[in-house]
């Protein structure tokens, strides 16, 4: 017996044997490709490049501490710092990836590392289920070789996670939406997974769940729905696994010194005076409306062409509503799924990287769309559209072909010994960003690019001409590998640029230079905050002096209380530890030498990316570079 429902639904129900061995062999072969994908790009970039300044070092290094002071209820950074603005999930991960692996950039990359194999075989799953295997593996494919989720799981941040457990736990959702009364399973699922969402990333981690959940139940009348999910038991659940660490975390860090303690921080600073722009310390900036908005596109890409035929899927007539089928569910609660988060981000204090918990939901957009473009009559209107939206990604893929091979063409050469630092550019207003420091690149500097800027054109031309010559002959699913193996040549390119531009981002090779020839009782000093050179922490194991700044950063709150280390100095505190007779190593970028230095004298150590290490006695380090 075969029983198929039409292909313009989507879904199909295959009961006869055959059919059923050979969708059972689709998905382990989809698997497979999925798992392959993920082992193709993500793991490389466990091992480089070295873990960067600011967040990726300094949240490597509270694991690390965690594992070091046997303490995982409250976190610590440089040597003793209380770190209480972050949720502890990620950090556990590191902390168990080094107790099983050791210390490593490797081993703190790896648990982010398996969150994105994780997110990719969710995306699928919830697709697959709504729709097809076809879909779900083009969902799977969509998030796994976009640049947003590749680009931002370069830095130990855990936002992705935070789109991991809604998938699953929208997917539970979805399945409890197909019974009169929800199993519990499918409550109880929900509930752990926005507990540990809330592990993950605070109360957004059940705000976004419970809106995207009411709206969509308000949009399909079916409110009454809330009642049947068993909601005493799940929420008892929810609090099993969520409270525990927020009680311990507060009893741990009560009210002392100067500080308010756990609670006044981590939910009132950390959680509602950042949404509304008024946390303290405030070393953020809130970017502009359009680039939030405008950058789904970008951290999609290149499957964001694909973008608005997805969303044109979503069910529009209000009066449909109340009597979808399984894939209508799946492409509405998407479209909540992703409005949620944007709109509820666009009146708060906004970073370029909060839309990534939304991507799944555009991934999984994406791939419905690419899957009934396969599976649509050659002469169809969707085959039509998949042929415009190839033909504009080829039109737009030209002129950025030109565009890199003109800047290949100007730029030279690098000699050897050269440094990228010296034809950078300097513009702190756009350092607020995560990648800012990309707008410092001049042509000259692109010198240092050339392979991957040469690579990356290549691969946009041939990829998108390709999609849309294969499209025009009706071999969609050629377009699409045509597209997927684009995406991961450009993407891989993304990764040797970021590489080549470690030195600019992390003080990596500054603090090897410190360990050769560092001895017990020698200080460390960052002339800035604590985040411009915190991968001297996390790599050399040093505390950090840092000048000027106890007001600008993660050690501020820390600080007040009183068992917290004395590492602050200001101008007068400075030059009398450079004129004293213990060492002092002096991080500082190159020209912002501070002036009692200048004055005293100084031996250069080492120099990478624009920064110096610079050293007091330089008779009792043998391998110095005399300066000024």
């Amino acid at each position: 017996m075969h029983v198929s429902i039409s292909s313009q639904t989507g879904i199909s129900a295959e009961t006869s044997p055959s059919a059923s061995s050979t969708s059972t062999s689709r998905h382990k072969l989809y698997v497979l490709l999925i798992f392959g994908l993920w082992l193709a790009l993500y793991v490389p970039g466990l091992f480089s490049p070295s873990l960067l300044d600011d967040a990726d070092s300094i949240h490597a290094e509270a694991a690390r501490e965690m594992v070091l002071r046997h303490d995982w209820s409250t976190l610590y950074i440089n040597n003793g710092f209380r770190y209480l603005e972050k949720a502890p999930l990620l950090y556990w991960g590191m902390a168990t990836s080094y107790k099983l692996f050791g210390v490593s950039d490797w081993s703190a990359r790896l648990p982010l590392a398996l969150g994105v194999l994780a997110s990719l075989l969710a995306v699928y799953s919830l697709a697959r289920r709504a729709v097809n295997e076809t879909a779900g593996l083009y969902a799977a494919v969509a998030l796994g070789l976009s640049f947003g989720p590749y680009i931002f799981t370069r830095i130990l941040i855990p936002d992705l996670l935070v789109g991991l457990w809604l998938t699953i736990g929208l997917d539970f959702f979805l399945r409890g939406l197909e019974r009169e009364r929800p199993s519990l399973v499918s409550c109880w699922g929900l509930a752990v997974t926005t507990a540990l969402n809330v592990l993950t990333k605070g109360l957004i981690g059940c705000v976004f769940p419970f809106f995207i959940i009411f709206f969509y139940l308000l949009m399909t009348r079916n409110l009454r729905h809330f009642l049947k999910m068993r909601l005493v038991s799940s929420f008892l659940i929810f609090l099993a696994v969520a409270a525990p660490w927020h009680i311990i975390a507060g009893i741990e860090n009560p009210p002392m010194g100067q500080s308010k303690g756990f609670f006044w921080f981590y939910f009132i600073n950390e959680q509602f005076l950042r949404y509304l722009n008024e946390r303290f310390p405030k070393d953020y900036a809130t970017v502009p409306f359009y680039i939030f908005w405008g950058g789904l596109l970008i951290w999609m890409m290149p499957w964001s062409a694909f973008l608005f035929n997805g969303l044109a899927k979503i069910p529009y007539k209000w009066r449909e509503w109340t009597n979808l089928n399984r894939r209508g569910r799946a492409l509405l609660l998407c479209g909540v799924w992703a409005a949620v988060i944007l709109v509820f981000f666009s009146f708060s204090s906004r970073q370029e990287y909060y839309t990534i918990p939304a991507l799944p939901a555009l991934a999984i957009l994406i791939g419905i769309f690419l899957a009934d473009e396969q599976h649509a009559p050659v002469d169809s209107k969707v085959r039509r559209s998949g042929r415009r939206v190839a033909a504009t990604m080829f039109g737009i893929a030209v002129p950025a072909f030109l565009v890199a091979m003109t800047l290949l063409w100007y730029s030279e050469a690098v000699p050897i010994g050269s440094h990228l630092a010296d034809v950078l550019t300097q513009n702190p207003g756009d350092y607020s960003l995560s990648f800012g420091h990309i707008f410092d690149l001049t042509p000259k500097a692109m010198g240092f690019f050339r392979v991957p800027l040469a690579l990356t054109g290549i691969s946009l031309l041939l990829g998108t001409l390709a999609s849309w010559l294969f499209r025009r002959k009706g071999k969609v699913v050629a377009g699409n590998v045509a597209l997927a193996l684009m995406s991961l040549i450009f993407l891989l390119c993304a990764h040797q640029g970021l590489s080549i531009f470690a030195p600019i981002l992390s003080s990596k090779e500054l603090s090897d230079a410190v360990s050769q020839v560092y001895k017990p009782g020698d200080a460390v000093v960052i002339n800035g905050t604590y985040e411009d050179g915190s991968t001297l922490n996390f790599y050399g194991h040093f505390q950090l002096h840092v000048v000027n700044s106890r007001d600008n950063g993660n050690l501020y709150y820390g600080s007040l209380f009183p068992d917290s280390p004395k590492i602050f100095e200001n101008d007068d505190s400075l030059a009398r530890l450079w004129e004293g007779p213990r060492r002092v190593f002096l991080w500082t970028e190159t020209d912002n030498i501070p002036a009692s230095v200048k004055k005293t004298g100084y031996t250069i150590l080492a120099r990478s990316g624009g920064k110096y290490i610079l050293v007091n006695h330089p008779e009792e380090t043998q391998t110095a570079t005399p300066g000024a």
